[in-house]
Parts: structure tokens; C-alpha cells; sequence
């Protein structure tokens, strides 16, 4: 069935009909555009324009055309252009002539718009539930860690010395971020474009507001024109997506590298690894790798909406039908990688022991012993030269800072005393860095305060 028949004497040739349809992938949303006609309807009845007996027999037939696709019952088929005209073709055939008008006052330019709103809506608030669990989970290492200490790296070199609560910390900021995006996104998106026609509104007393309030929108879109080819919702929520794969790249690249055998700071559960059909002793880390692999994919998903939609006339165009596929990937395999990358997260083990060493073998506390020259009154800059010397001998040596003797100390600078190695210790080279943000107890347990208000306010 079509819905545009009447201005055409020849059938649509099978190749420009399968080209044209996009029920293969619209389907995805058959509750949403279900949903919308019961809205519709329901106020075409408020405002008279339909039988309240035409009103209750359409919208029964709705709820059992969608209980039929759930259930199995009712397949999708290759006969019809998209879900629209699925919809209302099963729809006539079971309810005779009142589901022809089902489609009163109504264009399939605000009936798609208005589908893929309910989508994307419903979508980015399970993305935001995800997001939530993650950050969850990210707290949970955050207050078990707060004196695991771990090196901080620079250019992936060794800097200072950090806790492994506050290295968590960096990434619960990144997703406490995402999750404000899709806040953000679904404010300016929740207005509704139903009744907006195909560009230029109708003549019907439609009652937009009350189809709004319906549908949970803040209310109607206040352009038609716009409201029919608007895809900015799609776009923001493409590049709120690639931003949140991007900061799980960054996170896998770094559980890549902590998980070789140079490093050795995690261990990743065997459920979440995989082997080689090769080399028996090989367990790698195939989840982050995936995840580190499809975060492509997602920026694919946000240039093609973007090329799409770039030099397109107002109002609705063809064109914009390839939103969906885009957009439908780009959801599932973010809702996909945050739950399988919580999931390995979850039943990662960190190997304290190996961060520690780490952090004591890579003169990370070398800041902390020019910081003790200062203190002693050596100008910054002399005491930068002055322990870039001692770390010169330690090098020499293959010895670290805290196992140089005090003597090789006083040869370079009369200055140091035996209360360096207290200075420069781990310990205190992390626990005196108290301003908020840095990893000192003092600052993290005050952060972590702060994070767990934010999950108990934002659920």
C-alpha cells in the first residue's frame, strides 16, 4: 500500500521501490509511530474533527497491531514503503473505512519527524541510565582506592605520582560531562512537531499543544517548516555519542597498555578476554580493543548526517530518510560499548603492588624534591638544574631517588638533609597535594562527597 497512489497511472518500478522504502530499518520504531497516531487521533476526537467511535475503534486497533508485532504474531513484509503505511494498511483491513482516516490533518513529513523524536528521546534516556551505571561503578574503585598509588603519566612517560582513585576520577568528569550533553540535547529536542503538516501546518483546528502534553513535550514546535526537516536533535546526539566513545577509547587505550606484560597494572577477567588460535599463553583484550575500534564507526555515523544535511533546501527532502540507519547504528553501538566496557570495568582486577613500583621506579618524586629545595630557600629554577643532575646519577647508578645515598645528595647540593627521603617518599609526595582536583586524601574525599550527591540528585 501506498499513501500517495492517486497522482500516479504506472506502478513504481521494484528497483525505485526498493530503493525508495525504508521499512527494513523505520520498523525499528513501529511503537513510536503507533504511539504518535494514538495522540493524533485522540485529539482529532477532542476537537470534532473525528467520531469518538471512529477515535476508539482506530486507537483499539493501534494496540493490537502493536501487540501483534511484539508478540511475533504480525511480520514485517517487503509489500509496504515504511512503517507508516504498514501501520495503516493493517490497520484498514482490520477496522474498514474508519483507518482511512487515521491520517486527518496529518503529513508523513510530522508523523516521521515526530517518530524519530519519540525515538531518539526514549534512546538518549537509556544512554543516560548507562552513562549513570558507569559512573557508578567508576565511584565505587574511586572510594576503594584513595591510597592506591599509581604513576600519572605525561606523553605516556612517567610524572608524578598519583592514586589510582584519582586516575578514575579523570574519567568520571569525562562521563558526568556525556551525561550533562544528552541533558542538554533533550531539552531543546522535547518540543513537538505534530500537526506541522508537510511544511505548511493544515486547515484543520488541530490543538497542537494538547497532542504536546499527550506525547510528553514541552510543547509544540513553533515553525513548521522547520519542525518537518529540523535534524540538529540528531546531529547534537551524533556528536554527544562520539564524544562518549571517544572518552571510552581513551580509557581502553590506557587498559590496553596497563594490561601488557610490561606493565602488568590490571588483569581483565576471562570473560571478557579472548585467546589466540595460535599462540596458546596469549590473553588479549579484545572488548577494549573492539570498543577502541568502533568508536570509528560512531564518528562515520555523525560526518554522514552531517554531509547529509549539508546542502539541503528547506523543507523536507528525500535526503533526510538516510538519518535513520546512521543514527539507529551509531545508538546501539554506544548503548553496546558502555555496557560491555561497565562490564569488564566491573570485574577488572588492578594490581596495586605493580602500580606502586611503577610509581617509585620512574622518578616520579622528582618535582617533589625540587619542591624541597624551594622550601630550603634555592631559587625554583636552580633547583629544577639540581635534581635534574641527581636523576642523571640515579640513571647512572640504576638506582631511584629514594635509594640514592644522602651523600650523593650533598655532593651536588649542601643543602639536602636526611629529611629527603620523607619528602620524596610516595606517601607524601601525594598526600600533601591537597588542593581540590589533586589526589591528596583531604581533596579526594571531598570530591568523592561531591559525586556521590551528584548520582543521588541525578538519577
Amino acid at each position: 500500500m501506498k499513501l500517495w497512489g492517486g497522482r500516479f497511472t504506472k506502478e513504481t518500478d521494484q528497483l525505485v521501490h526498493n530503493f525508495n522504502a525504508s521499512l527494513s530499518f523505520d520498523q525499528k520504531f513501529y511503537e513510536e509511530d503507533i504511539r504518535g497516531s494514538i495522540a493524533h487521533v485522540t485529539m482529532l476526537a477532542k476537537q470534532g474533527i473525528l467520531s469518538e467511535q471512529d477515535r476508539d475503534s482506530i486507537i483499539r486497533g493501534l494496540e493490537e497491531i502493536c501487540e501483534d508485532i511484539k508478540s511475533g504474531k504480525l511480520e514485517f513484509d517487503g509489500e509496504h514503503e515504511d512503517i507508516h503505511s504498514f501501520v495503516e494498511a493493517h490497520l484498514t483491513e482490520r477496522i474498514g473505512e474508519a483507518g482511512k482516516r487515521l491520517h486527518t490533518g496529518r503529513s508523513r513529513n510530522d508523523q516521521v519527524a515526530l517518530d524519530m523524536k519519540l525515538y531518539t528521546r526514549k534512546e538518549i534516556l537509556l544512554m543516560d541510565e548507562l552513562l549513570k551505571s558507569l559512573l557508578e561503578s567508576l565511584l565505587k574503585i574511586m572510594k576503594e582506592n584513595t591510597d592506591t598509588i599509581m604513576p600519572g603519566f605525561t606523553h605516556l612517560q612517567k610524572a608524578q605520582p598519583i592514586t589510582l582513585a584519582h586516575h578514575m576520577g579523570a574519567y568520571f568528569e569525562m562521563f558526568k560531562r556525556d551525561r550533562d550533553r544528552l541533558h542538554d540535547i533533550h531539552e531543546r529536542m522535547n518540543y513537538c512537531p505534530l500537526g506541522s503538516g508537510a511544511l505548511a501546518g493544515t486547515t484543520y483546528p488541530l490543538d497542537r499543544e494538547y497532542s504536546a502534553k499527550l506525547l510528553d513535550f514541552y510543547g509544540p514546535t513553533l515553525n513548521s517548516m522547520d519542525s518537518v526537516s529540523d535534524r540538529d536533535y540528531l546531529i547534537e546526539l551524533s556528536a554527544a555519542m562520539s564524544i562518549i566513545m571517544m572518552h571510552l577509547s581513551r580509557f581502553c587505550e590506557e587498559i590496553i597498555i596497563w594490561n601488557t606484560n610490561e606493565y602488568q597494572f590490571v588483569e581483565i577477567d576471562d570473560s571478557y578476554s579472548t585467546g589466540s588460535s595460535i599462540m596458546p599463553q596469549k590473553k588479549n583484550p579484545d572488548i577494549a580493543e573492539l570498543v577502541r575500534g568502533k568508536t570509528g564507526r560512531v564518528y562515520g555515523s555523525l560526518v554522514s548526517l552531517l554531509t547529509t544535511m549539508k546542502g539541503l533546501s528547506l523543507a523536507y527532502n528525500k535526503d533526510m530518510q538516510e538519518d535513520k540507519e546512521f543514527v539507529f547504528d551509531a545508538i546501539d553501538t554506544t548503548k553496546g560499548c558502555i555496557e560491555l566496557f561497565c562490564g569488564m570495568l566491573d570485574t577488572m582486577t588492578f594490581k596495586k603492588e605493580n602500580m606502586r613500583k611503577s610509581a617509585e621506579g620512574g622518578f616520579t618524586n622528582a618535582t617533589d624534591a625540587a619542591d624541597y629545595l624551594v622550601n630550603h630557600g634555592v631559587p625554583f629554577r636552580d633547583a629544577h638544574g639540581i635534581i635534574g643532575e641527581l636523576v642523571l646519577t640515579c640513571i647512572e647508578k640504576g638506582i631511584s631517588l629514594g635509594e640514592l645515598p644522602i651523600s650523593e645528595y650533598k655532593k651536588i647540593s649542601p643543602v639536602f638533609e636526611e629529611d629527603i627521603y620523607d619528602a620524596i617518599s610516595m606517601e607524601t609526595c601525594v598526600s600533601k597535594r591537597n588542593t581540590i582536583g589533586a589526589p591528596g586524601p583531604e581533596a579526594m574525599k571531598q570530591v568523592i562527597g561531591i559525586y556521590e550527591e551528584y548520582l543521588k540528585n541525578n538519577g
